[in-house]
């Protein structure tokens, strides 16, 4: 008989704490994180790439400038973890001027360099070893999981400053937070569109022709935080 009123006497009280939880006041902000960061190293993303009447031909041209650019460079000993083929293609096209086919072979490799004064000297080797086609240069930092750390925290500390701005007009505080959610971060990484600056690598020899400027870190949260 004691189990089934200790029962009960939950299930009466449980009605009340949900109602206290719906009447809770809280006050929801976006909180914002920004760490701009010095970068130290460069992805280009590069591409080999040759058109012509015959799939074997063109194959055959693309696999040579292929096993030249990485000789070229694993002479600059740059590891083979750092070369990264992105993909491989043979595909056939149409000329719909001149009615006639062609075959285009082309092939994506990655190349990360982990020092960025070889930029301009590295650039300038795979463009002499047969390298066609930059499809973008972006500039990194070897330390991203830190400066998100970083940020975030300072997103979290940016929410509770923004809830206590909100409160004070009205003769409140805030209290602990409730409810924390991460939103979908902006880690701002410049990518450089390379057509251009591939005639202007191989013109102005070893003249620097980009500036990796900063990485700004953006990361945004949503914190509920009671309302006094």
């Amino acid at each position: 008989m004691k189990k089934l009123f200790f029962v009960l006497a939950v299930i009466a009280t449980m009605p009340i704490f949900a109602q206290q939880n719906l009447e809770r006041s809280v006050v929801n902000v976006t909180g914002e994180g920004v760490v701009k960061v010095e970068p130290d190293e460069v992805l280009i993303k590069s591409r080999i790439e040759h058109e012509g009447p015959s799939a074997a031909g063109v194959k055959k041209q693309n696999d040579e400038v292929v096993n030249k650019v990485i000789k070229y460079l694993k002479s600059q000993k740059i590891e083979e973890k750092d070369i990264k083929t992105e993909y491989i293609n043979l595909n056939k096209r149409y000329d719909y001027n001149d009615k006639t086919y062609s075959y285009v072979a082309n092939q994506a490799i990655s190349i990360r360099l982990q020092d960025l004064k070889d930029y301009e000297k590295i650039m300038k080797g795979l463009l002499e070893n047969g390298l066609n086609r930059i499809d973008g240069i972006q500039f990194k930092s070897s330390e991203m999981e830190k400066y998100e750390k970083e940020a975030r925290k300072l997103a979290v500390l940016d929410a509770q400053n923004r809830a206590r701005e909100l409160a004070q007009p009205l003769g409140q505080d805030i209290g602990k937070a409730v409810s924390i959610s991460e939103m979908d971060y902006n880690s701002f990484q410049p990518v450089y569109r390379m057509d251009e600056a591939v005639e202007m690598s191989a013109a102005k020899g070893s003249q620097q022709t980009i500036a990796p400027g900063e990485l700004e870190i953006k990361i945004k949260v949503n914190v509920g935080f009671e309302l006094k």
